[in-house]
């Protein structure tokens, strides 16, 4: 029986497989991940993320960034200080929230890995197209959650599990890096489990504020 990576529950049951990998699902959480069996190593993992071309000059990816940006600001007082938890080879969301007069720090494994921005807490924190790359989710989203001021917001962006149907021919889980995948269950069990409130204001994005 495979573990949950978010919950720690055993209650996990196989709900599709493909060409390369099987997708189980909890049934206290309802997240949906790959065996461990079936994650990429590092180099490989890395191989993939280099090929990103995001950067804060294209006017396309600040757009779609926009679905979280937008309304996460509209929640945010004047000054409010933040994180960019992965934020990949070319930050961009920090970029604009400091354009918006909002101090950033940048946290990511592999391109920003300087783990002393989590000595520090935050009156947000966003994490944007990453909790689906995270192979230890409880984990990390934990330790966000940790470094949240009270009445702090977690915003995170992530396309969203719908149903067992649709998620058999569903794009999303083609990339080889995605392996955990959140559906508004998922993140309502969230919010209830660390005392938090949650939002949808997009079909990709949730906002969770902390008590």
């Amino acid at each position: 029986m495979l573990t949950c990576p978010l919950c720690a529950s055993a209650d996990t049951a196989f709900i599709h497989r493909d060409a390369r990998r099987e997708y189980h699902r909890c049934r206290r959480c309802a997240l949906v991940f790959v065996p461990p069996a079936f994650r990429l190593g590092p180099e490989e993992e890395r191989a993939v993320y280099d090929q990103h071309e995001n950067s804060p000059d294209d006017p396309g990816y600040r757009r779609f960034l926009s679905r979280l940006f937008d309304p996460l600001r509209e929640r945010l007082a004047p000054g409010a200080r933040g994180l960019d938890f992965g934020a990949g080879p070319g930050p961009t969301l920090s970029v604009m929230f400091e354009e918006a007069g909002h101090p950033m720090a940048i946290y990511d494994p592999f391109y920003a890995p300087d783990a002393r921005v989590f000595e520090q807490t935050y009156d947000f924190i966003t994490a944007t197209e990453v909790v689906e790359h995270l192979f230890a989710p409880g984990e990390e989203l934990v330790r966000l959650v940790d470094r949240l001021r009270p009445g702090g917001w977690l915003g995170v962006m992530t396309k969203r599990v719908t149903g067992r149907e649709a998620f058999a021919r569903w794009h999303y889980i083609l990339d080889p890096t995605h392996v955990a995948f959140f559906s508004e269950a998922t993140f309502r069990w969230l919010a209830d489990e660390r005392g938090m409130s949650v939002e949808f204001p997009a079909a990709d994005v949730a906002l969770l504020r902390k008590a």
